[in-house]
């Protein structure tokens, strides 16, 4: 019987959630469970040094890899396709997007709304991003449109990105990815969890990169709104690394709102191994995004069990569904709004915190790595 053998292609997972994806997917992977009998990695040796170590992974280093994105970019289109063959491998799997590979079959995923609408890609005016995103947009078209196979994460993702394509020669199929098991509190903790005393601080959280589409700037304002007509002290953790021009506006927002810093905390970037504790020390989670594939931290502050308020936009509402209350992240209004009839119920925060909490308990890597796998060789199976 001929072994079954997966290629992947790391070659533009150097940072972010695409390399934890894949950190986590071979993690959870099981050769039995999964039906493959191994898999070769090609990256860099940042990249492979973080995999896991398991007699059925092979991790090779590209050394070409290390030298900048001209030459990843020729190595993936001249070497790529030989080193599979060379390797016998059965399918070649692209989780960076993008590929000129001319292996075949090939699956390939979806990763980054940005590059798919014109709407939120517009907030970076003409810079080297909006063109870095619209070449994105264009190699991401003609690999998806090439690829034998493609893996969503939301069935909102599927949509938008399709609008764009068009409808696709390949396989296409919705896998979201898990979560990690640090951020989900225990059942017993979720029902010690205290609810804020009167005049104590209501402390709210808002984990992510000040960005253009993220509106940090708006939370300020919103919350800033919200104290002023309820008199409630309010503080407001911000914590994320930042794109300059965004931060800017985010520092004017403060400045504007809170000039004696009573209230807003900006704490920069946090190691991402001290995330799960924050959540322990607030009483409500925020999230103002209006631009995701999958969110992952939508789906850590869920796991937290915090009640939330979280943008009407994107995928949002697919992954957190009626387990919380949305506002609209362009007006700070609708979040006061909706902040202000959150926290007029203790009721409704115990509620919403403990329907968030079980929806989140249904994102595990282990499913995810199942489903993945048996996609991945059934686009095979039908392509021999």
């Amino acid at each position: 019987m001929n072994k079954f053998r997966i290629g992947i292609d790391a070659t533009n997972l150097r940072r972010g959630g695409g390399r934890t994806h894949l950190i986590e997917l071979l993690r959870a992977a099981d050769p039995v469970r999964d039906q493959f009998d191994s898999v070769i990695v090609w990256g860099s040796r940042r990249t492979l040094d973080l995999l896991v170590d398991a007699s059925w992974l092979d991790k090779v280093v590209v050394p070409t890899l290390e030298k900048g994105l001209l030459r990843r970019t020729l190595w993936q289109r001249f070497s790529l396709s030989k080193v599979a063959l060379m390797a016998d491998c059965n399918v070649l799997f692209v989780p960076g997007g993008s590929f000129d590979a001319r292996f075949r079959p090939i699956v390939t995923m979806s990763r980054n709304m940005l590059p798919f609408e014109w709407r939120e890609l517009r907030r970076y005016g003409f810079s080297l991003l909006t063109l870095k995103l619209i070449l994105l947009r264009f190699t991401q078209t003609l690999s998806f449109r090439k690829a034998d196979g493609v893996i969503f994460l939301t069935d909102y993702a599927q949509q938008g990105v399709l609008q764009v394509t068009r409808p696709l020669s390949g396989e296409t199929r919705v896998i979201p990815h898990g979560l990690n098991p640090r951020f989900l509190i225990s059942d017993d903790d979720l029902a010690q969890r205290k609810l804020p005393t009167k005049g104590e601080p209501i402390r709210l959280i808002y984990v992510s990169i000040i960005d253009q589409y993220k509106h940090q700037w708006h939370v300020v304002e919103g919350v800033a709104r919200a104290r002023k007509s309820s008199g409630l002290d309010l503080q407001l953790d911000l914590i994320g690394p930042s794109y300059a021009p965004s931060l800017n506006r985010l520092n004017a927002a403060i400045a504007e709102q809170d000039p004696y810093g009573e209230w807003v905390n900006y704490w920069g970037a946090v190691d991402y191994q001290e995330l799960h504790s924050l959540y322990a020390k607030v009483h409500v989670g925020v999230f103002a995004s209006s631009c995701e594939n999958m969110p992952n931290i939508l789906l850590e502050t869920m796991a937290a069990g915090l009640p939330i308020l979280s943008s009407d936009r994107g995928p949002m509402p697919e992954i957190l569904g009626d387990a919380g209350l949305y506002f609209d992240p362009e007006k700070p209004e609708s979040l006061s709004m909706t902040l202000l009839e959150l926290l007029a119920s203790e009721e409704k925060m115990t509620i919403l915190a403990r329907m968030a909490h079980q929806k989140a308990k249904a994102f595990s890597w282990e499913r995810c790595a199942e489903s993945s796998f048996k996609f991945i060789g059934q686009v095979a199976h039908n392509y021999s």
